[in-house]
């Protein structure tokens, strides 16, 4: 599990002052915890961390000497920038459920023999136990036809009995499609091909 080191914020500075002198601001809540922490971290341990968690993922967060089993709850990004403004943690409790999502990732893509991946979901939301958490489901879809489509249900996290899917088993994972070329591309092929012909 990866380890995060944070500091208790002092709520005097304000965020956008931290975040100008490179940290990242955020908190950790919990059900076992009196209240939240204020939290600052150096923007680039968050970077580096992010790159192999993102939300749903699970790390040890180290906040003064103090050590949580801690959940990536929530990930705000700065649209115009590009990087985290802030980054939201809920401390676990080994005997009690959480509510956390699991990313789709689709593999095998350059497999496919014809037709287009549209995936229409991107996460799965669950309640697990930390211990049974997950945090990313890969979908296979190398041998899949066009006109097929996986179900949450057709997927091994729907199948786990300890974890309580909270996103409907009916749900369309991914559907692969025809690649349709729009009448607008034939017409402009036709009309440069009468053109070269006259040419």
């Amino acid at each position: 599990m990866n380890t995060l080191k944070a500091e208790k914020r002092d709520m005097s500075i304000k965020a956008k002052k931290l975040r100008r002198e490179g940290f990242v601001t955020g908190c950790i809540f919990g059900r076992e915890m009196k209240e939240s922490i204020p939290l600052k971290m150096e923007k680039a341990d968050v970077e580096k961390l992010l790159k192999v968690e993102n939300k749903g993922g699970q790390v040890m967060l180290e906040v003064d000497g103090q050590t949580y089993d801690a959940l990536i709850k929530e990930v705000d990004y700065n649209p115009l920038k590009g990087y985290v403004d802030e980054i939201d943690f809920q401390a676990l409790v080994s005997n009690e459920k959480v509510h956390s999502v699991a990313e789709i990732h689709l593999v095998n893509l350059d497999k496919l023999a014809a037709g287009v991946p549209q995936q229409m979901l991107q996460e799965i939301s669950f309640k697990a136990l930390p211990a049974a958490l997950v945090e990313k489901v890969e979908v296979d879809v190398g041998d899949l036809k066009v006109g097929d489509t996986i179900r949450v249900a057709d997927l091994p996290i729907a199948k786990d009995k300890d974890v309580d899917l909270m996103t409907d088993v009916d749900a369309t994972v991914v559907t692969i499609t025809e690649v349709h070329v729009k009448a607008s591309d034939l017409e402009a092929e036709d009309t440069n091909a009468d053109e070269a012909a006259e040419a």
